[in-house]
């Protein structure tokens, strides 16, 4: 059998070192909604309703799709 060119020691050193881990600072998330959702929630919302009041205007003259 050939022999190890590095000595046992030298292996437990190496292993000892790789198995240290980094320190991680665990951040939570901030609660709640923010302004760019509340935003996009109420640019939706108007949206549907100037569609909804655009059709019925459109349904007095017979050419709307929902009234």
């Amino acid at each position: 059998m050939a022999k190890s060119t590095r000595p046992a020691k030298a292996d437990k050193k190496a292993t000892a070192k790789s198995a240290k881990t980094a320190n991680v600072e665990v951040v939570e998330e901030a609660q709640g909604m923010g302004f760019v959702e509340a935003a996009t929630i109420v640019t939706a919302l108007v949206m549907v309703a100037a569609i909804v009041l655009v059709d019925h205007e459109l349904g007095a003259l017979g050419q709307g799709i929902f009234f």
